[in-house]
């Protein structure tokens, strides 16, 4: 068996995962990852609660990764979220479901799982390079990095794997520098676009003093026949939120197309509309809308002047009308949120140059995975497996490549 090591550039999720698949055989594995440490943007990401993967049946899983459904079919049914939670017990991190249906650590902690994980990689003898940042290959085909000591060569990798992230959160690290030296080398990449990120709304300056930063819990968003349950909050440029994040794509693409884009919201999901119209038909119309909201809906203090905001002229004194807005709120985004303040990134190396092993078609022995890939899922688990899952695949690729 060659002692030649697998190289892998990048020091996330889908790194971290690829470093231990292929250590676990045998071989020996260095990482080079350009910031001072590892999975920032996962530490960060986790701060207020590690949203490992989620619960919910398989195919809807796997549904969520929309144009990649069938790649990701393949890698999250080799990889699923059972295995995932199984692979956290094993690292000493039990997890639980809470009642969204989302995965947590016990912890919620993101630091307590890196730190196991970090743990056992050293144990298997995985190298870790900080402060590394790759600039592509030399004349000679070795691999060529900027560090603090000065440059650095690699000459002899078994296999490379990339996973240098997409292009969100660039002060943590996935800033897509590294496209420019994959376009040099002919891989076909498709633009980064902000994904999961909030959708800017011209807000009224009376409605931002008495709503900006209030949370809209227990709502539904609907657009393009999908209707997503969960929260936003508003924001001063204008709604941020998982149920927001989860329709990123269709909205963002209605934007790029019309300039706008107009969902709906449903400020009450639990009740039909007939149930929501009885009820404000209970209260006195001189009662004033925060109140009539409150006593018929129990809605909190946000939605009286949401509702006015976009209600036009309606009349809101008539229970018929009011019950229309409740249930379906035309609500128009008129942007994105730049890469800059996105969660994740769309775009990046397009699918169809990988093959079934996630090889570069055109870079025999260079592999990919991660958020560097062209696809994108929302919020809730699916993102952080979506790259385990492809971590795994690149490293058994390479592994099978090399005939280890």
């Amino acid at each position: 068996m060659s002692d030649r090591p697998f190289i892998i550039i990048g020091a996330g999720p889908a790194g971290l995962m690829a470093a231990e698949t292929i250590a676990a055989s045998g071989r020996p594995v260095q990482i080079y990852d350009a910031m001072p440490s590892p999975a920032r943007k996962l530490l960060i990401a986790g701060r207020g609660g590690l949203n490992i993967t989620h619960s919910e049946p398989l195919d809807r899983f796997i549904s969520r990764y929309g144009a990649a459904r069938p790649l990701f079919d393949r890698l999250v049914r080799a990889f699923t979220p059972a295995d995932l939670r199984a692979w956290c017990h094993g690292l000493g991190v039990e997890t639980f479901v809470g009642s969204s249906g989302r995965v947590f650590p016990n912890s919620f902690k993101a630091s307590t799982l890196l730190r196991a994980w970090l743990k056992r990689l050293e144990g298997q003898g995985v190298r870790l390079f900080t402060r590394h940042r790759w600039t592509g290959w030399d004349a000679d085909g070795a691999l060529t990095f900027d560090s603090p000591a000065g440059p650095v060569r690699v000459s002899d990798a078994a296999a490379t794997l990339l996973a240098l992230g997409g292009a969100s959160w660039p002060r943590l690290g996935s800033d897509g520098g590294w496209t420019s030296i994959l376009k040099e080398r002919g891989v076909p990449l498709a633009p980064f676009r902000p994904s999961n990120s909030g959708f800017d709304i011209a807000w009224t300056p009376g409605f931002l003093e008495r709503a900006e930063g209030q949370p809209l819990k227990r709502i539904a968003v609907s657009f393009a026949g999908r209707t997503v349950p969960g929260e936003l909050v508003v924001t001063r440029s204008g709604l941020e939120g998982g149920a927001l994040y989860a329709l990123s794509a269709p909205l963002r693409e209605a934007i790029d197309r019309e300039g706008q884009a107009l969902l709906h919201l449903d400020l009450k999901p639990d009740m039909n509309w007939a149930q929501v119209q009885n009820r404000l038909a209970r209260v006195p119309p001189a009662d004033s809308l925060p109140n009539r909201l409150r006593k018929a809906l129990s809605l909190s203090p946000p939605m009286a002047p949401l509702v006015r905001e976009f209600a036009g002229d309606a009349d809101l004194n008539r229970s018929t009308v009011l019950a229309g807005l409740v249930k379906a709120l035309p609500v128009t985004v008129t942007g994105m949120r730049g890469l800059d303040r996105a969660i994740s990134s769309a775009g990046g190396i397009k699918l169809a140059a990988l093959d079934e092993k996630l090889m570069l078609g055109d870079l025999p022995g260079v592999f990919a995975c991660g958020e560097m890939l062209d696809w994108e899922a929302p919020t809730g688990g699916y993102l952080l497996q979506g790259c385990y899952a492809s971590g795994r695949a690149a490293a058994r690729g390479a592994l099978a490549w090399t005939g280890a």
